[in-house]
Formats: structure tokens, sequence, C-alpha cells
């Protein structure tokens, strides 16, 4: 399948807003997880996240429209405007009929949700917003985006637990590797650093409890790792044919080259303990892009911080790139900001980006002790590798597996 460019890239996030704050405190290896703030979270287990408290200074939202929506459909339009900026594209000089949006998140918009839903009991139906059932449900952001540019084109929202925005990138790929739009805007956003949220992420089962030194919480593939952290953002890039970037002069950030998907199918929550269905999507990712394993220079990991997730990921390396796998550099960088849940793909996705344009591959933090040894971790502090290549790893619950490929321009 065609390969396709990204020339424009938008990025809200715990550890910055904008590619180049966000890029300079990736590479520095910074922690930006923290006690919650925004609410008493102190009942809940596991009451630390990576949270966003600036949004309103980069906005370009009019008070009038931040009242009708929730917080991840604000974070979605700063981010479409940031990529759209960064691409250097005046949207009012599209087709609007030939401009999509793909954008994926796990839980919708639960801040406007368990606001109004306290209004109901309290007040009565008359006390809930008319807004509330178009701010909440997860395919709000898309609305809301093609409302706010006028855009009209074949459109989707991708609701596949952690796995869904690196699902809608490689779906958006795949759209528009068959000619049916000029132009994409794709990615996630996730909003989860609220009571309801909370409540949900915490059931989850797998949220580290070290509330006492948040920024040593989230420790992927290290032995002493308790689960992970949330986080909140969004990751949106554009998305265009190479024909067509090349035509009006833009600059080529990368190119989408493979994309695979698989589901384990044992478990309604949990992964496959052998690794062998991730192994399989990694597999067609790299058929797809036509790229041997050993092509490839980077690799982003998952990286629940799950024993169970964090070893099977592992097989499934192993399963494909044997002992090559020993010389590649991998990392789990969202162990700085917390895992964005249905975000963390395009936010993973970027910064494979950022790593081959800079040649510097960002730490997992706090790995001090790897439970498994037979990958080569870029740990404590960024390293210098030249990658051209780079693979990307996104699961969900029930082993849903999302693995994409990104090459250098």
């Amino acid at each position: 399948m065609e390969k396709i460019a990204i020339t424009g890239m938008g990025v809200v996030s715990p550890s910055g807003i904008g590619k180049r704050q966000f890029w300079a405190n990736i590479k520095s290896g910074r922690s930006f997880i923290k006690k919650i703030t925004r609410f008493d979270a102190s009942l809940y287990p596991a009451h630390i996240a990576g949270q966003i408290d600036d949004l309103e200074k980069y906005s370009h939202i009019s008070e009038r429209l931040l009242k009708k929506i929730d917080a991840f459909s604000h974070m979605a339009l700063v981010a479409a405007e940031l990529a759209l900026q960064d691409a250097g594209i005046d949207i009012k000089n599209e087709d609007p009929n030939l401009v999509g949006i793909f954008l994926g998140n796990a839980i919708g918009g639960w801040l406007y949700a368990e606001t109004e839903l306290r209004d109901l009991y309290l007040e009565g139906r008359q006390g809930v917003s008319p807004y509330m059932a178009s701010a909440w449900f997860p395919a709000a952001p898309q609305g809301q985006v093609s409302i706010y540019y006028g855009i009209k084109g074949f459109s989707k929202t991708v609701v596949s637990d952690r796995a869904s925005s690196l699902m809608a990138l490689g779906y958006a790929r795949k759209v528009l590797a068959k000619n049916k739009l000029n132009m994409i805007l794709a990615g996630g956003m996730e909003a989860p650093v609220t009571p309801y949220a909370l409540l949900c992420c915490n059931t989850y089962g797998a949220l580290s409890k070290n509330n006492d030194h948040p920024a040593a919480a989230y420790r992927p593939f290290d032995q002493e790792r308790s689960g992970f952290v949330i986080g909140e953002g969004a990751g949106i890039v554009v998305m265009e044919s190479i024909q067509r970037a090349r035509g009006r002069g833009a600059n080529i950030l990368g190119l989408i080259s493979g994309y695979g998907t698989s589901c384990d199918g044992v478990n309604r929550i949990n992964c496959a303990s052998d690794g062998k269905e991730l192994a399989r999507a990694i597999n067609m990712a790299l058929a797809d892009a036509r790229v041997a394993a050993e092509e490839i220079g980077y690799i982003s990991l998952d990286g629940l911080a799950v024993e169970l997730w964090d070893n099977s990921e592992i097989k499934a390396l192993e399963l494909v790139f044997g002992q090559n796998l020993k010389k590649i550099p991998v990392s789990c960088p969202k162990s700085m900001f917390g895992n964005l849940l249905g975000a963390s793909g395009a936010l993973d996705m970027i910064i494979a980006l950022l790593t081959m344009e800079h040649s510097l591959v960002p730490p997992i933090l706090n790995l001090e002790k790897p439970a498994l040894n037979s990958l080569n971790y870029v740990a404590k502090e960024s390293k210098e590798y030249k990658v051209n290549k780079s693979l990307i790893i996104s699961r969900g619950r029930g082993g849903i597996n999302s693995v994409l490929v990104v090459e250098k321009s």
C-alpha cells in the first residue's frame, strides 16, 4: 500500500503544548506526573496523573464554545490547530468535501457528563445542559473539529481502548492510499483526570498506587513496576499523499508505511501471555511497509508496567526480531507524562517522528532493574541513534494489538 506523508503535528500533553516545548521536555527525560490537584482525589487508591494545567493559554476557542464542550474536545481543537499551523495549511483553501478527520479515544468526555448528571439528580431534567448529549460521547471531538473548520469529508472515530488513536492513524492511511480524500487530520485525545473517569481507571486494576512518589510511579519493564499512571492530552497530525505534499512544497516530517492489527481473543480484559498475536500484528505491519525486521531502528513500546502485558510484549518482539532485538533501541517515553489511554499511540508516533528527525531516542524513566534483559532499553537519559524506520506498538484491553511503521522521508 502507498506510503502517506505526515506534514504537521499538534501536541497537547503534560510535557508541553506544541511540538517544540514537548520535545524539549521529552528529550531531557523530565517527569510530569504528580498528585492530582484538579479535585480531591485523596480517597482513590491511585490519585496521581499527568495533568495539563495551562490549556487556556494556548486556546483559540471562544468562551461560548468552551461552555458547550468537554475538555477532550478542547484538547482536540487545540491540537488540530497546532497541526494545521505546523503543516502550513489554511483550511479555507481546501475542498471541505475532501478533508477527513480520524480520531480515537477510550472513555469519552466525562468531566462534562458527570457534572451534568449530578445536576440531573439535584435539580431534575431542567438542570441539565442541552449540550450534554453532544459533549460527552466519544465522537464529540471529531464533530467539534469538523464544525469548527467546516470539514465535510469521510471521517471516523475509533474506540478501541488504548489502541484507539494508533488504529485511527492506520485507518486514515488506508483511506488516503485509496485516494478517497486529499487530507486527513488524524490522532487521538483523552481527558481521564476527572472524578468518575479516575474511578473507572482505578477499577481497571492496573494503576500504580505509588502515590507518595509520583515521578517514580510509572516504571515499565522494571522489577519494581506496580502498574501504569494515567495522563491527559491529545496528539493530532496532518496526513496527505506524498505527491500532494511535495506539490505544495510542504515539509514532510515522516511517512506512515505500514500498519497491522490483531486480537488475542483469550480474555475480555487481559492479553495472551505468549505474545503470538502481537507478533502477528508486527509482522503484518512490516510486510505492509515492505520492511525487513532488521531495518527497524527504534521500537516504541506499549509499556503498561504490568507483568503480564510487559512480558508478553517482549515475547512478541523476540518472536519477530530474534537475536537482532538486542541491537535495536527501545523506549517507552510515556513513562514521563502518563499513559494517555486512547491517545497514547498518537503521542508515541509523534515522539518516533521527532526521534528520527533529531537522531535522539528519549528514555524510559524509572527503569533501574529490568525484569527481562533481552532488550536494548534506552534508560535514564536520551541516547543518540540514527533512525530511519520506527515501529510503534499500542495495545488495548482484551488483547487488542495495533502496530504502525513510520519512516523518515
